[in-house]
């Protein structure tokens, strides 16, 4: 704070000098008469050309030395304070530039001109060490805007690999892909009746506890537009014009049309059941879109995909486990339809996956050491902020049921961390920092530490006894 105020003080007192120059030259002459008149006008001229450069190189050594403890605070002081104190950029300046701009139609978030009077765009840049131009500011901006320059470098170094993955993983849009309306009955043709009526029948068959599940499932599903706006937090791998024509944003904006379907799907095939309160479901679905999620990225690419690919393999698992049961019970439409989405989720666990991999090839130790803070703390589930407006342990309660009937458990926790320990051969890495191997130790033994507690956590709830908890999703029936 003393190193910015005392630059802006030095840049302003600078520019009140140049400004009151003429003026102070003039009462000079008035008092030292005989002497100004003796100098001409070309040593006038160099006189005042040698002071300017004096003041100048004493600027520019006192942000230098200024830069050394705090580059951010010198940067930005040099910046804030010619905008607003010298006389190179005026509030004219700043009108008349913004004036140009709207009647030209440009758009440039610019809207600073420098004085050639007064400051040229040359001596700005020798100054202040950057040019001053929207292109080369802008771009100087993006590159040191980031909290994690590394990762992002990381990141760029495979994008030819993304590009592959958004040509071979994501499948092609339109009608060469599937579609939710493939998997339900078609109410424009003559038996559109009775298509329904056997989808009807064979979920009459399906016990509440597996529409709690399913419904749920449903929910995490449809909260897609949050997700969506997480991959774009991810630094180095966001879509800021919305259409960007970059590997990473094709990939966000094709892994959400894939995604996206799947909440289509199970929603419709829920209204057709007649068995749920869409209402109430529609309400959930709003509230926890409205809630957003927080998953504990941090903005990082590398925390973003470590917890993506957890994330899709869960999510596999879930509707996988969902599918078969459905099979147990006689409702052929629900299994395809379950097995349908794992499908999808177990292509973009893959995709994620080979992210993290290509990572560990370049930055092992950066890897590591954010997979074992993310491990320390806990994965969050998706859907852990979800409400109906009345039960506010709807997500435990639907927790509870997706364990007991083995859709979702703390053993598939436990599978999971082994899973990506296994694939990734963390424990098989050479090469890494004291505290690269002090990660490496960690979270080679979580698998066994995990696998534990959720033995031990599952024995207990067996001994516990379960009162059935009431659903508003499927008219406050009991599950």
């Amino acid at each position: 704070r003393f190193a910015t105020s005392t630059l802006f003080y030095d840049i302003n007192e600078a520019s009140v000098h140049h400004r009151q120059r003429p003026v102070l030259r003039n009462n000079r002459q008035d008092s030292e008469l005989g002497v100004s008149q003796n100098l001409t006008e070309a040593e006038q001229r160099n006189k005042e050309e040698a002071e300017r450069e004096s003041r100048i190189k004493s600027l520019k050594i006192r942000i230098i030395s200024i830069m050394i403890t705090s580059p951010k605070a010198a940067l930005t002081a040099v910046i804030a304070a010619s905008v607003s104190s010298c006389s190179a950029f005026t509030p004219q300046s700043f009108i008349t530039a913004a004036q140009q701009r709207t009647a030209s139609g440009s758009s440039s978030a610019l809207s600073a001109t420098v004085d050639p009077t007064l400051v040229t765009k040359k001596e700005y840049q020798d100054i202040c060490g950057v040019d001053f131009s929207d292109a080369t500011l802008s771009s100087r901006l993006e590159r040191t805007a980031y909290l994690y320059p590394k990762h992002v470098e990381v990141i760029d170094d495979f994008t030819p690999m993304v590009d592959k993955m958004v040509d071979e993983v994501l499948l092609e849009t339109g009608e060469k892909s599937w579609q939710p309306q493939d998997y339900l009955p078609d109410l424009s043709q003559d038996d559109w009746l009775e298509q329904t009526r056997d989808l009807r029948e064979a979920a009459e068959g399906c016990p509440d506890e597996l529409f709690v599940v399913l419904v749920g499932d449903m929910v995490t599903e449809e909260a897609l537009p949050t997700y969506q706006t997480l991959l774009n937090t991810f630094e180095g791998c966001d879509d800021p014009s919305g259409t960007t024509d970059s590997a990473w944003a094709r990939w966000s904006r094709g892994w959400t049309s894939e995604e996206n379907r799947h909440g289509d799907l199970l929603n419709k095939y829920l209204y057709l059941t007649g068995k749920c309160d869409m209402r109430k479901i529609e309400v959930t679905i709003q509230h926890l879109i409205t809630s957003g999620f927080n998953p504990g990225a941090k903005k990082d690419p590398y925390r973003g995909f470590l917890y993506t690919s957890f994330q899709e393999r869960a999510t596999k698992i879930s509707h996988g486990n969902v599918g078969k049961l459905a099979k147990k019970e006689g409702a052929a439409d629900l299994q395809r339809i379950c097995a349908k989405i794992a499908g999808d989720e177990g292509r973009h666990e893959k995709a994620y996956q080979s992210f993290c991999t290509e990572i560990l090839k370049r930055d092992p130790d950066g890897l590591l050491i954010e997979f074992g803070d993310m491990m320390r703390g806990q994965i969050v589930m998706p859907a852990e902020l979800m409400t109906d407006g009345s039960d506010s342990m709807l997500y435990e309660n639907f927790s509870t049921v997706a364990q007991r009937l083995e859709v979702y458990t703390a053993l598939d926790y436990a599978d999971i961390i082994e899973h990506l320990v296994d694939h990734w051969k963390i424990g098989e890495l050479t090469g890494l920092s004291s505290e690269g191997e002090k990660e490496q130790e960690y979270i080679c033994r979580l698998p066994k530490r995990y696998r534990k507690l959720a033995e031990r956590s599952m024995n207990k709830k067996v001994d516990e006894e379960y009162e059935p908890q009431s659903f508003s999703w499927i008219f406050d029936r009991k599950a």
